[in-house]
């Protein structure tokens, strides 16, 4: 497992590229440059991972594209010792990026063959998430409720009631809705009962799985 000055140089252009898409959060950039993404992936595609590409890891998953994480983490607005909820833990590198922004993750993984994978990777990368599940996301983690906001890093059919009531007052959900194509939305919780949605334009998600059992 190495990391070579070569790759940060990689690293240090993907972050000017995601500037120039818009990604205007310092802390977003920082950690960007900081955490080596071909770690993180097949080693078939080692030569493409400071492409701005999402590519396929384990169980028919993918590891998102780089602008499309750092969107999500722009949209958080992440804080030092922030309680964040994320749903599908995936590769393990939108973690990693929660993490490296100086997050306290809590992170839950519904395909196994992945959950196993990524919690053995993430510490030897000296990334360490509060919390790491094998579980349902559609149902959250109650247990550490409630979380300053939640990010879905799946595209999700509809709003996970568990979730919504998971999150803080004046706390952040960051979910892609839809089916086909998903509509990356933002729900802001103003009170016990009351949610400000916004929308940010279409993105491409692998669906969200519930467990049927």
């Amino acid at each position: 497992m190495k990391d070579t000055p070569k790759h940060q140089g990689l690293r240090n252009q993907l972050a000017k590229l995601l500037e120039q898409k818009g990604i205007t959060d310092k802390n977003v950039l920082d950690a960007i440059r900081k955490i080596p993404r071909h770690l993180f992936l097949n080693s078939s595609f080692e030569d493409f991972a400071y492409q701005d590409k999402a590519f396929p890891i384990a169980a028919g998953q993918t590891i998102s594209q780089p602008y499309t994480v750092a969107f999500q983490s722009q949209l958080l607005d992440v804080k030092k010792e922030h309680k964040i909820l994320e749903i599908g833990t995936g590769s393990g590198y939108q973690t990693a990026v929660l993490c490296t922004m100086g997050a306290k993750v809590y992170t839950i993984e519904r395909q196994n063959e992945l959950f196993k994978i990524t919690s053995l990777l993430l510490p030897k990368l000296g990334i360490r998430p509060k919390h790491i599940s094998f579980g349902d996301g559609y149902k959250g983690l109650p247990q550490y409720a409630p979380f300053d906001s939640i990010i879905v890093t799946a595209g999700a059919p509809f709003i996970p009631p568990a979730l919504m009531a998971q999150l803080k007052i004046g706390g952040k959900l960051v979910i892609p809705l839809g089916e086909e194509h998903q509509i990356m939305t933002m729900l802001v919780r103003k009170n016990e009962s009351q949610f400000e949605k916004h929308e940010f334009g279409e993105f491409r998600f692998v669906p969200l799985l519930e467990d049927k059992n």
